[in-house]
């Protein structure tokens, strides 16, 4: 099975590639465009490790030159994209809304509509659950409205599953939306939470409490991710528009504060905080309701956020 994994040296396709890897009869064309939104040398070790497999294959690309992917596809018979790549980052938003519109929803296009003109068989691509807005009751299933997102990057991330419905309906483009919420775990993303306030705890500064330190996380362990992620590839709809979309959680949020004082217990070390305002586009809370996904995947998240925490931890130690 040839597939693309697009996002290969970012966080969740780092760990998806690692683990598809471990069957057999898969080919992995690995696409990523290393740019510096955060330590590029993070992403270069990631692609190092992922090329000691022979069934690896990394391009260094820009999914906006279409014309590339329409070669890639067509020379190694693709019929199997997962779709991780994208600009990251609500706050990231707010100062550089520009590389949202090119990485978000120019490359979007072009990789969904590469794989409809080559017939793919399934279409998986990262959503959000940021496109969920501020919603008035918890938790949240894939019913619930989104049209009221809080930040250009909840936007973008609509804007792709407005745009594979469209393609699912008029070409059938197998097509399938994971609404990821809040993803962490070893070897994770620098501006993310467990990683900044590890750092900073270490470091003996400060930590920055948006929201007054209010906010609430449904945190959700990598490996309970790419498991999903996994379980999903052979198992597009089939209804007669083949689009479907799924909250990709854990189902049990935990207080912000609480996360910081596992990671204090882990590092033996009290923090030290510094209380902010909510931000602008930020979501107060985060709650997922994940009957869907387990039901069509017949799995239950199994990595408790102490577990969770200590894995990235021990990784961190060791990095």
């Amino acid at each position: 099975m040839n597939i693309i994994i697009t996002g290969c040296a970012g966080f969740i396709g780092f760990h998806t590639c690692k683990q598809l890897l471990k069957r057999k009869n898969i080919k992995i064309f690995g696409l990523d465009s290393l740019n510096k939104y955060y330590n590029i040398d993070l992403k270069k070790n990631r692609i190092k490790e992922l090329k000691k497999n022979n069934n690896f294959t990394f391009y260094k690309s820009d999914l906006t030159d279409e014309l590339f992917l329409e070669k890639l596809f067509t020379k190694n018979k693709i019929k199997y994209v997962i779709h991780l790549a994208a600009q990251a980052g609500v706050r990231y938003s707010l100062i550089n809304p520009r590389s949202y519109l090119k990485n978000n929803l120019i490359a979007f296009f072009n990789i969904m509509n590469v794989s409809k003109l080559n017939r793919v068989k399934h279409f998986i691509f990262a959503s959000t659950s940021s496109v969920y807005g501020n919603p008035n009751k918890f938790p949240v299933n894939e019913n619930f409205l989104t049209d009221k997102p809080l930040s250009f990057y909840a936007a973008t991330k609509k804007s792709n599953e407005v745009m594979a419905y469209s393609y699912s309906n008029m070409f059938k483009l197998p097509a399938t939306s994971l609404r990821f919420f809040t993803v962490y775990g070893p070897n994770g993303r620098p501006d993310m939470a467990l990683y900044k306030f590890t750092e900073k705890i270490l470091n003996r500064k400060k930590i920055e409490l948006f929201n007054n330190g209010n906010h609430i996380r449904d945190f959700s362990y990598i490996d309970d991710v790419v498991t999903y992620i996994l379980l999903l590839l052979k198992k597009p709809s089939k209804e007669k528009i083949p689009f479907q979309i799924f909250n990709v959680g854990n189902g049990k949020p935990r207080k912000l504060v609480e996360y910081i004082k596992i990671i204090e217990k882990n590092l033996k070390i009290k923090s030290k905080t510094k209380n902010l305002p909510l931000q602008k586009g930020d979501m107060k809370k985060t709650h997922s309701d994940i009957k869907k996904i387990k039901n069509k995947t017949k799995y239950s998240p199994k990595t408790n956020i102490e577990t969770g925490i200590k894995n990235f931890i021990d990784w961190y130690y060791k990095c």
